[in-house]
């Protein structure tokens, strides 16, 4: 019998909620309000590649949006399974839901190293 893999989920979900909560707000208030606002400058888009040049600026973008991407398969199929009571899916369920979150960051993968 294998090791079970909920712990390693259960962690990806922890993390993701932690940046989600504490990271995009942020990154939300600076794009989207403080920007357009004018209290900000915001880069133009010779000054985003240039800040994406750098491969920890693109692994922490790549990580930032990994672990919500994962924290947010994790609720959907609890959600699912638990909330709609889709006992007879799990399988499937966890399946769609952690592989359209792990296609989704490898499409995000893809394009941060096109930029490069």
């Amino acid at each position: 019998m294998g090791r079970p893999t909920e712990p390693f989920f259960w962690t990806l979900f922890s993390a993701g909620g932690m940046l989600a909560a504490l990271v995009l707000p942020a990154v939300c208030f600076v794009l989207w309000i403080a920007g357009p606002l004018g209290w900000l400058a915001t880069p133009d888009r010779a000054g985003w590649l240039a800040l994406l040049a750098s491969p920890l600026a693109r692994f922490t973008l790549l990580a930032l949006v990994a672990l919500a991407l994962f924290h947010w398969a994790h609720r959907f199929r609890y959600t699912l399974y638990d909330g709609l009571q889709l006992h007879h899916l799990y399988g499937l369920i966890a399946t769609v839901c952690y592989g359209g979150a792990t296609a989704v960051t490898l499409v995000a993968a893809y394009l941060l190293l096109r930029l490069g």
